[in-house]
């Protein structure tokens, strides 16, 4: 066999192969990701050769294989690509692309932001895992010698003629002795399935194809199915539910990217901070962690991105800080939000049924990117007790589940009405046009429609429209960032204050006791502070409207908005639960039968030794027990108080059983 050339790499490269073993690559095992990958370029430039007229015959099947040798602890990688002539192998091989060892030292060391590929450095990864690789490859061109080229891992290396007859290349490894797992079938398959699922040519190993996936990503939209969609879906994210909508990326301007992004069913357990999105470049994998790409907001997102202009470092472990990152980042936010427009616009049931997961992201998106708040701000949606007059005879209807376990027709003609609004939700810019002569720019909003019910039913009851934000987003974020939006706009809870609307406001005509000099009301509120004894809560009188006064609640207990918001916040930073405010104010209604029959109670004439009638002494203990129902309406107990509200019906109830 004659020996064509011995030689050293590059002047000064035993500087080289330290940096790769101990610092340019982390995870060893990427070695096979590489070499895999450099097959299916040499793969791909055999086809466009033949298509150039380039190459002579027959294109073979394209195909790489996999071939483990544990008595001689060798692994090889074999392609019938485009194969190298003995000056590529000089140039490619020995050359490490065409920069000296001193140059790609310095570059790397200062920035390590050079993009992967620049110093064609990914066949150079193999020497972390072996003590020797080889080369053996014979070009596609006509009359070329077949080439043998191996090196030990230190700077010499031998070049010979080899006897390969088949175009293309084998690349053997013999694997260290700390490295012997890389000579298990199961870790070759789990590293295949990691790495290479995706790759366009089929990869062999112990007589079976390893990677069988489709890369849908890379293929039109309109020739795929919601099946294929959703079995991606499934594929990439096991055991978990399906996802509710997907956005299908394509461009190539200004930077070539493709990707199939999905909206997940929002979990409690899902960390939203964490990215769940895998990032690929031509079809190989490189992360599960592109936080840099995707914007906040839509980190819990998951899916998949793939471009080659998304610029990594050179071991392809992280992003890099570049132009490019901020540029992609910006057009994945517009096209999903070009695909939540189009779903409001096209399919009012499909976008409801969505809404409760995804209008997190899209308030979320609101609050964190100016662009993405200008383009979905017309399409957010809020839960109303506002509900739409009925359709008609023939208009065709979809049936959406809403919140409170309903089924609400939606209807598909727009001639119909707002199909949201028939559902029970509305925009905020609808809201405010609609109730614009009863109160204008002003919000009444709920966040627990359980606990804060009676307050809700007073409102509708005078036929005031309430808004539903009871999400965490929407309690501690949204509502303030929506009054710097529409800073002429106030937000009220219903619990913080009673609307004008609500109350009877001719107290002229009330009448006045003789004996006392007083009021019913002046009665009514002195009789509470007496039996409630407490001067940290603020205690009025007021009057209720309703047709039926025992629709409406005897007392309220209600927390005013701003020092409300400000213990929220404060709670929340230090990471606790709100303790109720000892100061609040309880509403007394004096149009209430119940409220009417204490005072009368009061005023029973027999008086014990102890001062007191017993009458008296069963409207004081009915006094508190009112101020404990309003106090449970808020969910102002704590343990204690729960204790002493049952110790205190109880009396109640035997009194009045006796």
């Amino acid at each position: 066999m004659a020996v064509l050339e011995k030689g050293n790499i590059t002047i000064h490269t035993e500087n080289i192969f330290p940096i790769i073993k101990k610092s340019l690559y982390t995870d060893h095992e990427i070695f096979l990701r590489e070499l895999i990958s450099n097959a299916v370029d040499a793969i791909a430039k055999r086809k466009m050769a033949a298509y150039a007229a380039e190459a002579q015959g027959d294109l073979p099947e394209p195909e790489i294989s996999i071939v483990v040798d544990k008595v001689n602890k060798t692994l090889s990688i074999t392609d019938n690509g485009i194969g190298m002539t003995v000056d590529e192998v000089k140039k490619y091989i020995n050359q490490v692309a065409f920069s000296s060892a001193e140059e790609f030292i310095e570059k790397y060391q200062k920035t390590a932001n050079d993009l992967i590929g620049h110093f064609g450095l990914g066949f150079y990864s193999a020497f972390m895992v072996s003590t020797k690789v080889e080369i053996d490859t014979l070009s596609f061109q006509p009359g070329a010698q077949a080439v043998h080229w191996s090196c030990d891992g230190s700077p010499q290396f031998e070049l010979t003629d080899s006897d390969r007859t088949q175009v293309g290349t084998t690349v053997t490894l013999t694997i260290m002795e700390e490295e012997q797992e890389y000579l298990e079938a199961s870790r070759i398959r789990q590293l295949v399935k990691t790495y290479s699922d995706f790759m366009a040519v089929p990869i062999r190993f112990e007589g079976e194809t390893l990677n069988k996936q489709r890369a849908l990503w890379k293929e039109s939209p309109q020739n795929l199915t919601k099946e294929d969609y959703l079995e991606l879906y499934r594929y990439l994210y096991p055991f978990q539910e399906d996802p509710l909508l997907w956005v299908h990326l394509n461009t190539d301007y200004p930077f070539l990217l493709n990707g199939i992004l999905y909206f997940p069913k929002l979990r409690p357990d899902v960390d939203v901070s964490r990215g769940q999105i895998k990032l690929f470049c031509n079809q190989v994998f490189v992360s599960d962690h592109c936080e840099e790409v995707i914007p906040e907001f839509l980190m819990p997102l998951r899916g998949v991105i793939d471009s080659p202009d998304i610029p990594l470092n050179v071991s392809r472990s992280a992003l890099t800080n570049h132009r490019t990152v901020r540029r992609i980042a910006d057009y994945i936010a517009k096209k999903v939000g070009d695909r939540l427009k189009a779903l409001y616009s096209e399919n009012a049931a499909e976008y409801l049924k969505c809404w409760e997961d995804i209008g997190t992201f899209v308030k979320f998106g609101s609050l964190k990117d100016d662009k993405f708040k200008q383009q979905v701000e017309e399409i957010l949606l809020y839960r109303t007790t506002y509900k739409a007059e009925g359709k008609t005879e023939d208009a065709p209807t979809v049936e959406v589940q809403t919140e409170d376990d309903a089924w609400a027709d939606v209807s598909a003609d727009k001639n119909d009405g707002d199909p949201y609004e028939k559902a029970g939700y509305t925009t905020l810019k609808s809201y405010l046009a609609r109730n614009k002569e009863r109160h204008e720019n002003r919000v009444f909003y709920c966040t627990d429609q359980s606990t804060q019910a009676t307050y809700v039913e007073l409102y509708k009851n005078q036929g005031i429209e309430i808004l539903f934000m009871e999400s965490f987003i929407d309690t501690n974020y949204f509502i303030p960032f929506l009054e710097r939006e529409y800073s002429e706009v106030k937000f009220s809870r219903v619990d913080s204050e009673l609307d004008k609307t609500l109350l009877e406001e001719d107290k002229a005509n009330e009448i006045i006791d003789p004996a006392t000099n007083k009021s019913r009301s002046e009665q009514i509120k002195e009789l509470f502070e007496k039996a409630l004894n407490n001067p940290k809560i603020n205690i009025r009188t007021e009057s209720l409207k309703a047709d039926d006064p025992h629709s409406t609640p005897p007392a309220m207990v209600l927390l005013p908005e701003a020092m409300r918001r400000l213990r929220e916040m404060t709670a929340m930073m230090q990471q606790q639960a709100m303790a109720f405010p000892d100061e609040h104010m309880l509403v007394i209604n004096v149009n209430h039968p119940l409220i009417h029959n204490i005072l009368s109670l009061s005023q029973g004439s027999i008086v014990q030794a102890s001062g007191e009638s017993p009458s008296g002494e069963l409207a004081k203990a009915l006094c508190l027990h009112v101020y404990d129902l309003a106090l449970m309406a808020q969910k102002g107990f704590d343990a204690d108080g729960m204790k002493g509200f049952i110790e205190r019906s109880n009396a109640v109830l035997t009194r009045l059983t006796q």
